[in-house]
């Protein structure tokens, strides 16, 4: 028999192995973290795939780097690159400020979308890294936390 109860309870069966064989505390947490560095960049699309790949890198848990991830979706995208823009301008200087007619006539368009950009980029890697570093090292130490009282009782 082949129902929809079934082919969920293989799913869960097969998430289930995933999930404590594929990796060690240290491995879970460096995939989360991979994840969320990854997440914090605005490459929608790429950011599951690219999340995976840093995870294989690092030999981080590969499923926890996909859901990292996360850490940017529909209802985060704006304040997320926002803030990331924020903190690109705040060590790059001020962000130009949105071009008059003349200028996006004058080939300006070019020029304001590296000034943007770099700060967007900037910013995603240190608020990536900060938060990549914090989500990661908080998971480490809670695994680590409900091993030892696992082992105590």
């Amino acid at each position: 028999m082949t129902g929809p109860k079934s082919w969920l309870r293989r799913l869960r069966q097969w998430l289930l192995w995933l999930w404590h064989h594929e990796a060690t505390v240290g491995q879970k947490a460096r995939g989360l973290a991979a994840g969320v560095f990854m997440g914090c960049f605005p490459i929608f699309g790429l950011q599951t795939l690219l999340g995976i790949a840093l995870a294989s890198l690092v030999r981080g848990n590969h499923i926890l780097a996909a859901a990292g991830t996360w850490i940017s979706n529909p209802l985060t995208y704006i304040p997320l690159y926002w803030f990331n823009y924020t903190v690109g301008c705040r060590v790059l200087g001020p962000g130009p400020a949105l071009p008059s007619l003349e200028v996006l006539q004058q080939g300006g368009l070019f020029e304001l979308g590296l000034a943007m950009s770099s700060r967007l980029l900037l910013g995603s890697t240190l608020v990536g890294l900060a938060s990549a570093g914090l989500f990661g090292g908080l998971y480490w130490w809670l695994l680590k936390r409900s091993k030892g009282a696992r082992a105590h009782t």
